[in-house]
């Protein structure tokens, strides 16, 4: 059989006007004529039975997807984490350990919020102020578990200031810190102020180190890290060419000189580890500095347990 031109051919599987859920409203009221023999009672509720069945395959349809998407989510996530514990290598990109101090976004999921607009940086420092007496009130602390799963027990605070160095608060991007974001066991407190005491007397023209978030006063889960639990981390942020004492805002505004001394002196006072940004340039030994992303203003320091 063929189609000839001014033919009109009806397809047999075609819904009469009742039989289509989208026109049965707009057309409802009106008294369209009925074909064929009258609806008994057992038509009517095998009609009743095929629309309750629809409706619920279409329900459970809908409750799949959050699922399916749960799935989907952990089978991406296991390839990952098998490859970051699967090498024993000495590359320096690999990390063994959980990220140190990974932060998430909104952007990172497809939600997008109002943009604030930033404050205006402070004017550069016309001179360091001058160096005075520290009072730190030092305790004898424990560190329990690990640096992403742990707790600080009687820990000494860094002070929100000193003639070596001034505190960013990364939750607010304000100096100082909060005082309760700055404890840490003692052996990485008395490692940060000699690191920049002799960062100090070595540039005495330089800025101002900025510190970051150590631990809070009794560890555990901090915001905007996954580690900083145990009083073993410490951020600290690159010393920038401008030489304000803010964090930088991108890899360019940073004194690649200076920040390469501060980390070798970070390592040679016993740091464990030290990420760093891959854009940075910032080199060391393989294993001890280690590129990780979302450091690309600052360092993040760990010491290893004591004892």
């Amino acid at each position: 059989m063929t189609w000839r031109i001014g033919e009109v051919w009806l397809d047999a599987d075609m819904l009469w006007f009742r039989e289509q859920p989208a026109l049965a409203a707009a057309v409802g009221a009106l008294d369209l004529p009925r074909f064929g023999p009258a609806e008994t009672g057992l038509d009517a509720s095998r009609r009743r039975r095929q629309v309750a069945k629809v409706a619920r395959k279409r329900r459970l349809a809908t409750r799949a997807v959050p699922a399916l998407a749960v799935v989907a989510g952990s089978a991406a996530a296991l390839p990952i984490a098998a490859l970051r514990h699967r090498s024993g290598g000495e590359g320096t990109a690999v990390v063994l350990e959980d990220p140190p101090s990974l932060t998430f976004e909104l952007d990172d999921f497809g939600f997008r919020l109002p943009e604030r607009k930033p404050k205006p940086p402070p004017e550069p420092e016309a001179k360091e102020q001058a160096a005075g007496p520290v009072h730190v009130k030092w305790h004898h602390a424990a560190s329990v578990g690990l640096q992403y799963a742990g707790r600080l027990i009687d820990g000494t605070q860094l002070p929100q200031e000193g003639p070596n160095w001034v505190t960013w608060d990364p939750a607010t991007d304000s100096s100082p810190n909060l005082p309760g974001r700055l404890y840490g066991h003692e052996r990485t407190i008395r490692a940060i102020l000699s690191v920049l005491s002799g960062y100090h007397a070595a540039h005495p023209d330089a800025p101002r180190v900025v510190v970051g978030d150590v631990s809070f006063r009794h560890g555990g889960r901090m915001d905007e890290h996954v580690s900083h639990q145990n009083g073993l981390d410490v951020d600290i942020y690159y010393p920038r060419l401008d030489r304000r004492t803010t964090a930088p805002t991108s890899p360019h505004e940073v004194n690649r000189r200076l920040a390469q001394d501060l980390l070798d002196r970070f390592v040679a006072a016993g740091a464990k580890i030290v990420f760093v940004g891959y854009s940075t340039g910032l080199r060391g030994e393989s294993g001890v500095v280690v590129p990780y992303p979302n450091h690309e203003n600052h360092m993040h320091v760990r010491f290893p347990v004591p004892g």
